[in-house]
């Protein structure tokens, strides 16, 4: 088998094809959560919070010279990218729970019962016997 062959068997497979269509879906999912922790929750938390911005929080290690800049722990920066993970996080935990609640099925009706016991041996019979295959007594 050539190569180019074997190549094209490997990316016609379903699962190759389908991990592809899920990556491509996942990133453009993830752009639209993205938008909206940023652009549509993040607004009003931050007027909730009075405009709260963690991200000039650093702890300076080595501090700048005339030829090197200085060498920060950027603790703030890290504070916001937590804060946005969480938010994020549970914006799609919101999302999956209202996707599973409106795909969510229906239980299955209960199976209708195929036997009955009869009452003089209790051995199961079928539903509609009018005699028992085992006492042979007459069934109403």
């Amino acid at each position: 088998m050539s190569m180019v062959q074997e190549f094209k068997t490997f990316v016609m497979r379903g699962n190759v094809v389908d991990l592809a269509v899920g990556v491509i879906i996942g990133a453009a999912f993830g752009k639209i959560v993205s938008s909206l922790v940023s652009d549509v929750l993040m607004p009003p938390i931050g007027v909730l919070l009075g405009g709260v911005d963690f991200s000039s929080i650093v702890l300076t290690i080595k501090s700048a010279t005339a030829t090197e800049p200085a060498v920060t722990m950027k603790w703030g920066v890290f504070i916001n990218t937590v804060i946005d993970f969480v938010i994020v996080a549970f914006v799609v935990f919101l999302v999956v729970k209202g996707t599973n609640t409106l795909m969510m099925k229906k239980p299955a009706p209960a199976p209708q019962p195929t036997e009955k016991q009869c009452p003089e041996c209790m051995m199961a019979i079928p539903i509609s016997a009018k005699r028992c295959g085992h006492c042979t007594t007459v069934l109403r």
